[in-house]
């Protein structure tokens, strides 16, 4: 009983929440009303870039997930195309989160072999950015790094101080 009521007092003196990040940390946003990106790092809005996101509005998790796998020149399993085959719809890069309790390999930010898509509803639930977009994030988002995905009217600044990203 003592333990169930430490437990209970605990949880409600120290609730997990999405504001658990420490200002300066890393966080990627994805803003679904928008079609952009956003990565902040040290306080501050560092990158905006358009983004391809779900062709309807579930597609798309919304939360806040962590970066679990990323790949160079990734293999698109659904059709048997390797990674580099100008074929490939992911692109040149992978960067997986854990979107609905998968392992990184699902839902995923990846480039495009179609530009046109960038910036549009358009995507299974996966989010697209352009070529050069997607390999400068790649290299500077570590695994671990929080991802945020939301539909709302807010600018990328007020999103990251309200995540606790940006003091």
């Amino acid at each position: 009983m003592k333990f169930l009521l430490s437990l209970l007092l605990a949880v409600f003196l120290f609730p997990v929440s999405a504001s658990a990040l420490q200002p300066g940390n890393s966080l990627v946003i994805i803003n679904k009303s928008s079609n952009k990106l956003a990565f902040i790092k040290d306080n501050k809005v560092q990158q905006v870039y358009p983004a391809g996101t779900g062709k309807s509005d579930d597609l798309t998790p919304e939360g806040l997930f962590t970066v679990k796998v990323k790949a160079v020149d990734p293999y698109y399993r659904k059709k048997d195309i390797p990674g580099g085959d100008p074929r490939n719809p992911l692109g040149t890069r992978w960067i997986g989160f854990d979107a609905k309790g998968t392992d990184g390999r699902i839902y995923g930010i990846h480039g495009t072999n179609d530009p046109s898509s960038v910036g549009k509803h358009i995507s299974h639930g996966c989010v697209r950015l352009l070529k050069e977009n997607i390999e400068t994030l790649y290299e500077m988002v570590p695994i671990g790094t929080k991802v945020l995905i939301t539909k709302s009217s807010k600018d990328f600044q007020s999103i990251g101080r309200q995540y606790g990203a940006i003091q």
